[in-house]
């Protein structure tokens, strides 16, 4: 190799932890020296706009618009995205080359040892309507509070008595060496690719993708994609509370389970269906079906969708 591969990130520290570990994985994977893959960073706008809901704000793409701008341009080789950040329609010039093995897809409370054990009328802060709405089905008295910022900043904010809990992601904890603080929920359903590390690349860039896909993990990129294929489906924005999960079995199908709430968290709609693995139009459909028989209070959130 006669010059480093450039990888572009974000510059939070869990996306700095994120790069660190695909730019190891390329760097073992191909025998090269450590600094052979160059981590660069790209400032964008969901990191410098802290004070707002992601969803008023135009979404997820705030947090890959510069990271693509960069990648087309051929200032970056490659961008590391963690999947559940990355709207599910992408510039037709990228593609996913590789998938990182995917870590704990579950959230964690913090600041109660569960959710029927925090206080009457307890505030709970997190900005994701899929956190909120599933919180208020099972917990209708609880008062959810928007917050902001990454992993650190929400942890001081908690301590400082701004909340009395909030939900992250357990793989961003674990990443970002939190192993020991909260309390993994299996009852909560987590966000499309929660917990997977995707690396992206220019689609002509055929030596950059066979380069790339040497640390791929297959199952990984196929319950991906089965899920992102479920969400284009929808048409959902961070403004739709939505969750799926797929796994893959051992005879190679991929069961996928999913669920649609309304935004209080009062109606609720859940399916779940089996594949073969590569078909995407199997989580499609049940998406599709999933919302022609849901109840006007969540069909409405995803019909008005942009």
């Amino acid at each position: 190799m006669t010059k480093p591969i450039i990888l572009g990130t974000r510059g939070s520290p869990l996306a700095l932890a994120q790069a660190r570990q695909a730019a190891s994985r390329l760097e073992v994977a191909h025998g090269w020296p450590a600094g052979a893959v160059e981590i660069r960073i790209v400032n964008t706008t969901g990191d410098r706009i802290q004070d707002r809901p992601l969803a008023d704000i135009g979404g997820k793409a705030l947090w890959t618009k510069e990271l693509d701008l960069a990648l087309l341009a051929g200032e970056t080789d490659i961008s590391v995205h963690s999947m559940k950040d990355v709207e599910s329609d992408r510039p037709e010039q990228l593609c996913l080359a590789a998938m990182l093995r995917r870590a704990d897809v579950r959230d964690r409370l913090i600041g109660a040892e569960s959710i029927g054990a925090l206080k009457p009328g307890a505030v709970v802060g997190t900005s994701s309507p899929r956190r909120a709405a599933q919180l208020l089905a099972l917990r209708p008295d609880l008062k959810i509070e928007p917050i902001r910022g990454n992993v650190e900043t929400r942890l001081k904010k908690l301590a400082a008595g701004e909340c009395d809990a909030i939900l992250l992601a357990a793989a961003g904890l674990d990443r970002l060496h939190h192993h020991d603080i909260g309390v993994a929920l299996d009852e909560i359903l987590p966000a499309p690719a929660q917990g997977a590390i995707g690396i992206e690349c220019r689609k002509d860039d055929h030596m950059i993708r066979r380069i790339v896909t040497l640390i791929n993990h297959p199952a990984t990129l196929a319950t991906v994609l089965a899920e992102r294929a479920f969400t284009r489906a929808l048409g959902g924005t961070c403004h739709s509370p939505m969750a799926a999960l797929a796994t893959m079995e051992q005879d190679g199908s991929i069961h996928l389970r999913a669920e649609l709430l309304s935004g209080n968290g009062a109606d609720r709609i859940a399916d779940e269906t089996r594949f073969g693995g590569g078909d995407l139009e199997a989580p499609a459909a049940m998406a599709r079906a999933m919302l022609a028989r849901a109840p006007s209070s969540i069909r409405t959130l995803f019909e008005a969708a942009p």
